[in-house]
């Protein structure tokens, strides 16, 4: 499922569409001792105007960030399929449009069972269907031309906990008090999530299935490998994580500032120029190569580049975006330097009366201290 496919979806995810529908929702509340306190399944159309909004723009979070960061697709191992398996069970839920208790039933034990989760949560499940319409020789969509319905869930996992409100004045006794809060509120924004089927080649993939992170760096391992039963990929973090690695065990005494600037500036040409494809960029052994070798990493270290990376990454590609820094950092024991996006090439390395210096060009003369102008001298 590609960020063109994404978008149809999220796009089209509204009341207001008339080619898309939720048709129920299913919602629960489970404790942290995963005591099922509550359970519902009843149709979206019956719900008040007021809560329908809430629930829909929740839904609609779990298909919001980076694909390749906070959205990644997992394909099903065979196994899944089996009776108790995350895809048949998913699958069950889907082709029965959320009509059968049984494996609805199934679908949150296996939820409440298999996942990781230390505070109390809330479970909201939507059955949706979009009509998908055939595209035109302009990639417009055809109205009068529909080619099949894209039936799918998507599930939302939003923490609850008790706000603690404050200070509130009271209009009756005309006094203003502590006021304590005992119920659990809901948080509209979702720690993480799934959607199933994945919407792929605009049609349905029951191989696959697509995991939410609020969280890029952090995503519930449990959900996806427990929950899900797929087998977890690096995540973002993961990822720039393993190319510092190679880099430190590659170009090591070489790794000075231009280098690692000029790495960052070619990785961010390679995203840049796929800003506009479907798919997010990749990079592999060679092209790190070559993105190395063009930041001026000598031929005798690049030696060494094809072995670490097979034994650090293995045969996957990266994801370019993870990679690429959008601001340059400088960090020393006393002082930190923020440097905006191209103008890393503003600052520099030398040694003045054998004092290591970091010197920064200035095409304006004017600074601030402390918000004050201060005069150069």
């Amino acid at each position: 499922m590609n960020k063109k496919e994404l978008n149809e979806i999220k796009k089209n995810f509204s009341d207001d569409c008339g080619y898309f529908t939720i048709n129920s929702i299913f919602s629960a509340y489970i404790d942290p001792e995963k005591n099922v306190k509550y359970k519902e399944n009843k149709p979206h159309s019956i719900i008040p105007d007021d809560e329908r909004e809430v629930i829909t723009d929740t839904l609609k979070k779990v298909l919001t960030g980076t694909v390749g960061k906070h959205l990644v697709e997992y394909e099903f191992p065979k196994e899944a399929y089996e009776d108790e398996g995350a895809q048949k069970i998913l699958y069950d839920v889907v082709s029965s449009k959320m009509k059968d208790e049984s494996s609805l039933d199934a679908f949150l034990q296996k939820i409440i069972t298999k996942i990781d989760y230390a505070a109390s949560f809330s479970l909201l499940t939507a059955h949706c269907t979009y009509s998908i319409m055939k595209k035109n020789k302009n990639d417009d969509d055809d109205t009068d031309n529909i080619s099949e319905e894209y039936n799918f869930i998507v599930t939302a996992i939003c923490p609850a906990n008790t706000n603690d409100i404050g200070l509130f004045y009271d209009e009756e006794t005309q006094t203003i008090s502590k006021k304590s809060n005992t119920e659990m509120i809901i948080s509209k924004v979702p720690t993480d999530g799934f959607l199933y089927p994945v919407f792929s080649d605009r049609s349905p993939d029951v191989n696959h299935v697509m995991y939410f992170s609020k969280k890029a760096d952090k995503p519930n391992i449990s959900i996806i490998e427990n929950v899900l039963d797929c087998i977890f990929v690096m995540s973002a973090e993961n990822e720039k994580a393993k190319f510092q690695q190679i880099l430190n065990s590659v170009v090591n005494d070489e790794l000075n500032y231009n280098v690692i600037t000029q790495v960052n500036d070619k990785i961010r040409e390679v995203v840049d120029l796929s800003k506009n494809e479907t798919e997010a960029a990749k990079i592999n052994d060679k092209q790190l190569k070559h993105i190395l070798s063009d930041a001026g990493v000598s031929a005798e270290k690049l030696e060494a580049l094809e072995p670490a990376y097979k034994t650090i990454v293995g045969e996957a590609e990266l994801t370019a975006s993870n990679l690429a820094d959008n601001r340059t950092v400088v960090v020393t024991p006393d002082v930190t330097i923020n440097i905006k996006k191209d103008a890393a090439c503003r600052l520099r390395t030398s040694s003045i009366e054998g004092r290591n210096c970091l010197i920064i060009d200035l095409d304006d003369p004017n600074i601030k201290v402390n918000g004050l102008e201060a005069v150069l001298k």
